[in-house]
C-alpha cells in the first residue's frame, strides 16, 4: 500500500494528540532528551557559522510540536510543513498559544541552558511559525538550516521506495551541513487513528542508518522502547541525529564527504 489514496485530510489530529502527547511518555522525554543535547552543540554551531539565526522546518508535523519547540532557540523562522488538511487547520489554531500539555515538553528541554534564553516560549512559537500545506515529496532544495522530521518516513506508505523518497527529500531541502533529527517507529505494522487504518514500513534501525550513508554524516541513532508501549504494531521508537553532506549542484556527494 502506497501514499497515493490514503486519507490523509481525514485524519483526526484531536485524537491523536489525546492518544501520544496528552502525557509526556518516557520514551518521548528520551527522544527530546537526545534531540535537545544534539542541537544544544550542532544547531548552535551553525547559527554561529552562519552569524544569524536559523531558518526552521518541521516536515509532517501532525499534531506534534515539541520538533519545532526543539529548534526554537536558534530559528528566527519554522516552517511546519503538513500534507492533511485537517492538521494544517489543527496546527494553525494550536501554534497560536499552544495548550498546556506542552508544558512538561519545553521543562525537559529548558534542563539545556540554550533554551532557558526563550522567555516566553507560546509566544516565541506563534510569531515564528508559518504552517504551510504540501507533501514532503514537493520540497524545494537547500532552503532551510535545520530540521526535524517525526514518524512520518516510515509512517506514510507499506513501500520502501516511498521511505527512501520521503527521507533523501527532506535531506535535500536543508543546507549542505545542517543538523537534522528524524524519529521512527521500528518494525511498525501500520497504525489507527479513529477508525482509520494507515500505512507503514517496517524497518530495523540498522537499516534506517545504511539508507542515510550517501546523505547524512555525524549520524548517531538510538533505540527507545518505553515502559508501556505507545500501540501495538511495533517495536521500539528510533531517533537519528546527524548532518546532511555537503552536495554538488546536482545533488550529488562530494568527494571530500564520500
Amino acid at each position: 500500500m502506497g501514499n497515493a489514496g490514503q486519507r490523509w485530510d481525514e485524519f483526526d489530529p484531536d485524537l491523536y494528540h489525546a492518544h501520544n502527547y496528552a502525557v509526556l511518555r518516557d520514551d518521548d522525554q528520551e527522544i527530546l532528551e537526545g534531540v535537545r543535547d544534539f542541537f544544544a552543540t550542532f544547531a548552535a554551531a551553525a547559527a554561529t557559522a552562519a552569524d544569524r539565526p536559523l531558518n526552521g522546518l518541521d516536515v509532517g508535523t501532525g499534531s506534534n510540536l515539541y520538533p519545532a519547540l526543539s529548534m526554537l532557540p536558534w530559528c528566527e523562522r519554522i516552517t511546519l510543513r503538513e500534507h492533511s488538511a485537517s492538521n494544517v487547520t489543527w496546527l494553525e489554531n494550536e501554534v497560536r498559544s499552544y495548550g498546556t500539555a506542552w508544558d512538561p515538553f519545553w521543562k525537559v528541554l529548558t534542563q539545556e541552558r540554550a533554551y532557558l534564553g526563550v522567555d516566553d516560549p507560546r509566544r516565541a512559537l506563534a510569531e515564528r511559525v508559518v504552517v504551510e500545506q504540501g507533501s514532503v515529496f514537493e520540497l524545494p532544495r537547500s532552503r532551510w538550516d535545520i530540521g526535524t522530521m517525526f514518524f512520518v518516513a516510515c509512517s506514510i506508505s507499506e513501500q520502501r521506495e516511498d521511505f527512501h523518497r520521503a527521507s533523501r527529500c527532506f535531506l535535500d531541502a536543508l543546507m549542505p551541513g545542517a543538523p537534522f533529527a528524524m524519529a521512527y517507529m521500528e518494525n511498525s505494522r501500520g497504525y489507527e487513528v479513529g477508525e482509520i487504518r494507515f500505512p507503514a514500513v517496517s524497518l530495523k534501525m540498522d537499516y534506517i542508518v545504511e539508507s542515510l550513508e550517501a546523505t547524512a554524516t555525524d549520524v548517531k541513532a538510538d533505540r527507545f522502547v518505553g515502559a508501556e508501549m505507545l500501540r501495538e504494531g511495533y517495536e521500539s521508537m528510533v531517533l537519528v541525529r546527524g548532518r546532511t553532506r555537503r552536495r554538488e549542484p546536482d545533488g550529488s556527494t562530494t568527494a571530500a564527504d564520500a
